[in-house]
């Protein structure tokens, strides 16, 4: 199988999460966001399948993937459909649903994130919203992330394989995501960060061992890792570190 997947030019998003599961698993995959317009990319590709009226069931927002004649949209719908397939979620149906339930968890933190930045609305600039998003970024700093983290903590201390990951012996791709999302929090709050991770340190060891996976390095060292940036989910603002 030769997958597509469609996302936003310009920033790694949450469309990330997806191309790692890909990455990870030497899957063969055609990246829509870096390919130009003459080559069938960029945003008149997702709008074909956003807006085209002979869409029978088109996906509300990027990041979908394209599989034979399938369309999946939703991050961790995506991650869900490709577990199984690229040897990145456990077989037994209860492994599954874990692994899926992890996965919607770090999505809600990946959300949280987000409006650290944008507390009033995604429309809206920065700039005016800053005291609200100064209000809620200490929130998230001093609260939200701190139970997020001991959360995950948690997680891999009940994890009795001896593995590094969340779920049985074997990395998944829930481990993956949440490896990006620690290195995205960094980004963003790096005083914040030190201090949560300093309480967690299974959780640090995990995002250093995803980051050490072979294919992982070569994909983060390549040119189609995409730097974070200030258009993207994560954004570093001072104010915003505390």
């Amino acid at each position: 199988m030769k997958y597509e997947l469609y996302y936003w030019p310009g920033i790694q998003g949450r469309g990330e999460y997806v191309r790692l599961a890909l990455e990870d698993a030497g899957a063969e995959y055609t990246d829509i966001a870096l390919l130009s317009e003459a080559r069938g990319g960029g945003v008149s590709a997702l709008r074909r399948y956003l807006e085209g009226d002979d869409v029978e069931r088109p996906p509300f927002a990027p990041p979908f993937l394209k599989a034979g004649r399938q369309l999946i949209g939703q991050t961790a719908n995506i991650l869900l459909y490709l577990g199984g397939r690229l040897g990145l979620a456990p077989r037994d149906a209860a492994g599954r649903l874990w692994t899926h339930q992890l996965q919607l968890t770090i999505m809600d933190l990946v959300a949280e994130a987000h409006d650290t930045h944008h507390p009033i609305g995604s429309a809206l600039y920065y700039e005016d919203q800053k005291a609200p998003a100064k209000r809620r970024a200490k929130d998230f700093r001093e609260n939200r992330m701190p139970k997020f983290y001991g959360y995950f903590e948690r997680v891999l201390e009940r994890n009795r394989s001896g593995a590094p990951g969340m779920v049985g012996k074997r990395i998944t791709y829930a481990d993956l995501s949440m490896a990006q999302a620690i290195a995205g929090l960094r980004y963003a709050f790096p005083a914040a960060s030190r201090k949560a991770l300093r309480a967690t340190p299974r959780l640090e060891a995990l995002h250093d061992a995803v980051l050490d996976r072979p294919r992982i390095k070569r994909y983060l060292a390549s040119k189609r890792r995409l730097d974070f940036n200030n258009d993207d989910i994560f954004r570093r603002y001072k104010a915003l570190d505390g």
